[in-house]
């Protein structure tokens, strides 16, 4: 095995984040290289009529020419690649792409590796950045909105009893059919579905136009499938439905009163769950905020520090959001194949999301090692007790998973990213706003 190459290099910057590295490799330097491979060659192979690491170098030659020249010139590539990538300090990101023609003998190899390389970027104008934040206020009516959805949770249905046709809230059974182009769909067809008016569940028109519908009443209902829909046989096409509804019943909501709090086994009083609504609603509006500032650094951020990101980094985040989505999806009901299928087709949906989530990740970090934020044990210590919770869960069991699953670097990169983030925040100079207005 040849333990040096001697070769010329030439580096060129077509990026940012992106370098062609150009080798001149002497003859004499492939051919020691090409030797060593099929001597390697040679002690393997079996051919009829040679005794194994007896085979001539011409009969090798002809069985074993692609084997050996592929081995050579891997061996060549890797040396100097990794050497040139070392001596030009910079961080390769992924996997070079090699652009070479092979080995021809008496004549130098050629060849050349273009990576795409984690960008040097020096962070500038993160400090007395000049950040929005709202001031807030839990209303009354905040807090009764609420109290209204808990009356919502603990309702119960009732047969209709008065003479009416459908209105929002109401729970309709109905048998329905799809029809397009007058041709019946067997996936839109369904019988004895209960469908509560106003969920938003079917096609956007669906449920609007049941509305005044009595039982035993039937009508048609035509409705237009968004463009996004998952199955492109209808997608964006008009559809329609013959719809029976064969029972309705109405929702019937507690009273807020002794009775409503004995569902609760935490409080005593109907103040108590006031009180409880109040503090979530406060950690909720708290937490909206801090994410809207957040949300203004990083816009800062990235007006302040343009730059290139590399298109490998660009494709994991996209992956990793591919694959959110999928798992959404199939936490949600949906068919795993039919989740993953839809999840494939986000790609392009999910790039400036993704491009924007690389920057923010890199800037950070370029702060971070500037201002030497660290993550210490006790912060990692705290994160857990906090995902603990979260997931109601014990923390020894939390740090188990997390080992388990070669997550603690990835937790470590987060919270020093959260550090980073608090450090410009105090840091900035911050001007309290009015609460927008909009429902909490």
């Amino acid at each position: 095995m040849v333990n040096e190459v001697s070769h010329c290099v030439k580096v060129e910057e077509i990026s940012p984040v992106k370098k062609r590295f150009s080798f001149d490799i002497p003859w004499p330097d492939v051919k020691e290289e090409l030797d060593s491979a099929y001597r390697t060659v040679g002690k393997k192979a079996r051919i009829k009529g040679f005794r194994q690491g007896k085979t001539p170098r011409k009969v090798l030659e002809t069985y074993y020419k692609d084997e050996a020249e592929g081995d050579a010139i891997s061996r060549i590539v890797n040396r100097v690649y990794w050497n040139a990538v070392e001596q030009a300090k910079v961080v390769p990101v992924a996997q070079p792409v090699i652009d070479q023609t092979g080995i021809e003998k008496e004549k130098n190899f050629e060849f050349t590796a273009t990576v795409e390389i984690k960008p040097c970027i020096e962070p500038k104008d993160y400090l007395n950045l000049e950040i929005e934040k709202e001031e807030f206020e839990i209303a009354e009516d905040d807090i009764q909105n609420r109290l209204e959805g808990l009356r919502q949770v603990y309702s119960t249905l009732a047969d209709l009893k008065e003479d009416r046709g459908i209105k929002e809230g109401d729970h309709a059974m109905i048998d329905f059919e799809g029809r397009l182009d007058g041709t019946p769909l067997k996936e839109l067809k369904a019988d004895q579905y209960p469908l509560e008016i106003g969920s938003k569940r079917f096609v956007p028109g669906f449920e609007e136009q049941m509305i005044g519908m009595k039982a035993g009443e039937w009508r048609d209902i035509k409705v237009t499938f968004p463009d996004d829909y998952h199955s492109t046989d209808i997608a964006g096409k008009e559809v329609v439905f013959s719809v029976t509804v064969k029972g309705i019943k109405e929702k019937i909501l507690p009273a807020l009163d002794e009775n409503f709090v004995k569902n609760f086994e935490k409080y005593e009083s109907l103040d108590e769950i006031r009180a409880d609504i109040r503090k979530g609603l406060e950690a909720e509006m708290a937490a909206r905020i801090k994410a809207s500032v957040v949300k203004n650094i990083v816009d800062k951020l990235i007006e302040h520090n343009p730059t290139d990101v590399p298109e490998a980094f660009v494709e994991r985040q996209i992956y990793s959001l591919m694959l959110d989505a999928q798992r959404r999806m199939a936490m949600n009901g949906m068919d795993p194949k039919k989740a993953a299928d839809i999840a494939a087709r986000m790609h392009d949906k999910f790039k400036g999301e993704a491009e924007r989530m690389v920057k923010t990740s890199l800037l950070l970090e370029s702060i971070a090692d500037k201002e030497s934020v660290q993550v210490e044990e006790a912060d990692l210590d705290e994160k857990m007790k906090i995902l603990a919770a979260r997931f109601n869960q014990n923390v020894e069991e939390v740090k188990k998973l997390y080992d388990k699953e070669d997550m603690v670097e990835a937790l470590r990169t987060e919270i020093r990213e959260e550090k980073t983030l608090d450090f410009i925040e105090g840091k900035a100079k911050i001007k309290i706003v009015k609460k927008k207005e909009e429902n909490v």
